[in-house]
């Protein structure tokens, strides 16, 4: 496997990633891929949660709304 460098990583930062990887017990080009996939996980679920909130009325709710609102219409002066 080719051994591949990572520009401006500071010394912290290089320690941390030696002590995570001690700490799991892996290799830090695993943990590099653990860390890539995650944060790819969470990026997409949060826009996942931005995108596809759910239903904000209940139909029940939505269906007394569009009453109201017909019977808002049809008073004078609203058009």
């Amino acid at each position: 496997m080719p051994v591949k460098t990572i520009k401006d990583v500071d010394e912290e930062t290089w320690r941390k990633l030696k002590m995570l990887s001690a700490e799991e017990d892996v290799r830090i080009g695993r943990l590099i891929e653990n860390i890539t996939d995650s944060y790819i996980k969470n990026k997409n679920d949060v826009w996942e949660k931005i995108l596809n909130p759910g239903k904000i009325l209940s139909d029940s709710e939505a269906k007394e709304m569009k009453i109201v609102v017909k019977r808002m219409r049809k008073e004078r002066g609203f058009r």
